[in-house]
């Protein structure tokens, strides 16, 4: 019977000694149940309109542009005569009515004035350098600047008289 209970004894007291004292260790490792202060929430909801879709009806640009008159009725010979130079000399990388590697000339007049796109058209460069909605249209598309055609004003004039048509 003595050697029975210590049998046991040593049994019990190896089954507490295995059974206790572990400690788990937590795995360090990725998760991802992270939460969203209200900040970033706030944040979320407030979307930055893209620098081509923005509205700027004050901005003139930066060039030798500083007044443009636009009359009532669109003149459909200079109209003409823009949307030839257009489909030479822009036509690479300005779709009409969508974004290529520029954006679409559609409805500008709507979202900036006419002495900013003949700014724009005659002198990319220093709109890019001067102008800070031009900084922003240039990262919108991947740092692709627009390329300086050398227009004469005239030509410039008759691109903004097409675009009216658009």
């Amino acid at each position: 019977m003595k050697k029975t209970l210590k049998l046991m004894t040593v049994l019990f007291a190896s089954l507490l000694l295995s059974c206790g004292g572990k400690e788990e260790k937590k795995k360090e490792g990725f998760s991802y149940e992270k939460k969203a202060s209200s900040e970033q929430i706030t944040a979320k909801k407030v979307e930055k309109i893209p620098a081509s879709q923005r509205v700027d009806l004050v901005s003139k640009g930066v060039g030798p542009i500083e007044s443009v008159t636009l009359g009532n009725e669109i003149d459909e010979k200079m109209a003409l005569h823009g949307a030839d130079v257009y489909k030479k000399m822009c036509a690479a990388c300005h779709r009409p009515d969508k974004k290529f590697i520029g954006p679409a000339p559609k409805g500008i007049l709507e979202r900036r004035t006419p002495e900013w796109v003949m700014n724009m058209i005659l002198d990319p460069e220093k709109m890019v350098k001067e102008d800070p909605l031009s900084k922003e249209l240039l990262i919108e598309f991947n740092g692709s600047p627009m390329a300086n055609q050398n227009l004469s004003e005239e030509d410039a004039r008759a691109v903004l008289e097409y675009f009216r048509t658009l």
